[in-house]
């Protein structure tokens, strides 16, 4: 959990599990993925556009059902250069669709 924790840092987001209160304003059937509830400026997380409030469902199209699966996901992925990763979000405020699965390309760390 808390090296899950940690790699959700260094990638640029702070992660938790999804709770009551995330799985009802995201209308999740099952409280799985893992939540972002803050993306860190100038980070891979950040230039791949993943929005604070989304949650992770996939990296590089493994499964994220929880914290575990996260960090392990996540920590594989780091070493790669390219990495994707599937979020469901809240859809802009002008998309009468409404929520998604979004996939966010990750490219190689900038200096």
């Amino acid at each position: 959990m808390e090296e899950a924790i940690q790699l959700g840092e260094e990638f640029g987001i702070a992660v938790g599990e999804v709770d009551e209160d995330v799985q009802k304003e995201l209308k999740l059937q099952r409280p799985e993925g893992v939540a972002v509830f803050e993306v860190i400026g100038n980070s891979r997380a950040d230039y791949a556009g993943i929005k604070v409030r989304s949650v992770i469902k996939e990296i590089d199209k493994k499964e994220v059902r929880n914290l575990i699966d996260f960090g392990r996901a996540v920590k594989v992925a780091m070493k790669e250069c390219n990495f994707t990763v599937g979020t469901y979000e809240p859809a802009d405020p002008g998309d009468p669709v409404g929520w998604g699965v979004n996939f966010h390309f990750v490219g190689c760390k900038r200096d």
